[in-house]
């Protein structure tokens, strides 16, 4: 079977249109993605479970919808294929697989989709890089010593080396919009409740979105047209909107009010290149008539860190239970990472009182920043407090990382309470992430937009986070600045 040399030349879109007007076949489409994950996948492990047979199947068949032949890669958590292992990184799931087919993933295939492989995620999604025990870690395309993201970053590495155009991924801390700045690409977190939660896949609460990530802004509003919609008798649902995604990219967004600033709402120093990212972009938004303000929001981060790890620590508590019925064991700690066994023992030290006061204290700070916004469409601050970190940067080490695992094993639950022992390595992550769990516990739809590189040649990912309900806004804007300053063809180092 022929490959398809121009393959990297066009988004997910522009390759369907090539299907339709038969200048390609999917058949060709997918031998080439398939070349694509053999050749640079040993570089950057993406890749956990590759679909070749299934994906030739489909390919023979010609999928229709809007995006009919393409390739994809689906992330290993939450979204099950029938038939297909899922390990949600983690060795014990290892030899698990499902009976359902999720609705989501059912979408993709409708929408003509054609899945090859599915791409690493850190145990549970917990971490914000990609580096699983059972995998070994995903490596960045714009530097191998440097991290892909998390949690979808399988999903971001793949896309950035050229494997597919567009993939699947997940967002319950800012595991779409992390990756897409590690990684250089366009990736947008809907609105809570935009995309369909499949009956026992909610995450975190409904923290927790998924969607997809992608070189193109097109791709990803024709993907949200094509997936959005809550499933029979969700819990909740995001409002009703006018027109469609992908049309909003087709017009400018008109003047918008748009605040900007870089205090972290989680504990963090934030670094020099991502302040810089901030302000580069802002002058680029004033260039192209918008209105653009600094504007603090003042957040109390130690307070805010503290409940959203109290929502995540339980929610793994019940995920590691769950996990425990399908695979029908009981699980010890030596069936997970330290730092996910640690995160389900703090939660039998959290009580039912302190689970919903941390669900209200985040409720009403999501009251209070739409307060403090109003009369503004957007605002903007840096994706990451850092730029792309090294391997093993987030993990503890030495007699830190003794100690924990000493506690993990022994089942000493009141030794987590001893200061320090866990609130260094906890404090360390959201370092990483001092700004995208926000739109998650408010529900906002959130994008990364990759408009800046620094010195190093690293992307550095800007963030913009729009009205509940209001993806219009952020896709008509994304667009704007696509043309203004276009990403689409800058290639990292490491690619197929």
């Amino acid at each position: 079977m022929a490959l398809f040399a121009e393959y990297d030349q066009y988004d997910a879109l522009g390759l369907a249109e090539l299907v339709r007007d038969h200048e390609v076949t999917p058949a060709e489409l997918v031998e080439t993605a398939i070349a694509r994950i053999e050749e640079v996948d040993p570089k950057i492990h993406a890749i956990v479970h590759p679909l070749y047979q299934p994906a030739r199947a489909a390919a023979e068949e010609t999928p229709s919808g809007p995006f009919g032949g393409v390739p994809f890669v689906l992330k290993d958590l939450i979204q099950t294929i029938a038939g297909v292992p899922t390990v949600s990184g983690s060795r014990f799931f290892q030899g698990w697989v499902p009976m359902e087919t999720t609705l989501l993933y059912e979408r993709y295939v409708e929408a003509g989709l054609i899945t090859v492989a599915k791409t690493a995620t850190p145990e549970f999604g917990l971490l914000p890089v990609t580096e699983p025990e059972a995998f070994g870690p995903t490596r960045n395309p714009w530097n191998l010593d440097r991290a892909a993201g998390g949690s979808s970053g399988g999903t971001g590495a793949a896309i950035a080396a050229g494997i597919v155009p567009m993939g699947h991924g997940g967002d319950g801390g800012g595991s779409i919009r992390i990756p897409a700045s590690c990684c250089g690409l366009f990736g947008m977190k809907p609105t809570r409740g935009r995309t369909p939660v499949s009956p026992g896949s909610e995450q975190w609460n409904g923290f927790a979105i998924e969607h997809v990530l992608s070189r193109s802004v097109r791709d990803s509003a024709a993907a949200l047209d094509a997936t959005e919609g809550a499933a029979p008798h969700a819990p909740y649902h995001a409002p009703h909107h006018e027109g469609s995604f992908y049309d909003a990219t087709q017009r400018p967004p008109g003047p918008l009010r748009i605040a900007f600033h870089t205090e972290n709402a989680m504990p963090s120093q934030v670094h020099s290149d991502c302040i810089a990212a901030v302000h580069d972009v802002a002058a680029l938004l004033e260039d192209l008539g918008h209105e653009v303000v600094e504007h603090r929001p003042m957040h109390r981060a130690e307070q805010l860190a503290r409940w959203f790890f109290t929502v995540v620590a339980g929610n793994t508590a019940a995920e590691i239970a769950e996990a425990e019925k399908k695979v029908g064991r009981k699980a010890t700690a030596k069936d997970f990472e330290t730092a996910t066994w640690l995160t389900k023992m703090m939660a039998s030290l959290f009580s039912a009182e302190d689970a919903i006061n941390a669900l209200r204290g985040l409720q009403a700070e999501t009251r209070r920043l739409t307060q403090h916004y109003e009369g503004f469409d957007v605002v903007l601050t840096p994706t990451l407090g850092q730029p792309p970190v090294p391997h093993g940067a987030l993990r503890p080490k030495g007699a830190e990382a003794a100690a924990q695992k000493l506690v993990a094993r022994s089942g000493f639950g009141a030794a987590l309470k001893l200061p320090g022992l866990l609130e260094k390595t906890i404090n360390e992550v959201f370092s990483f992430i001092p700004f995208t769990p926000v739109a998650n516990f408010t529900g906002q739809p959130s994008m990364s937009v990759p408009l800046v590189w620094n010195d190093e040649g690293l992307p550095i990912g800007t963030m913009f986070t729009g009205a509940f309900g209001d993806e219009m806004t952020l896709y008509s804007l994304a667009a704007q600045l696509e043309a203004a300053r276009p990403w689409r063809d800058r290639r990292p180092p490491v690619r197929a």
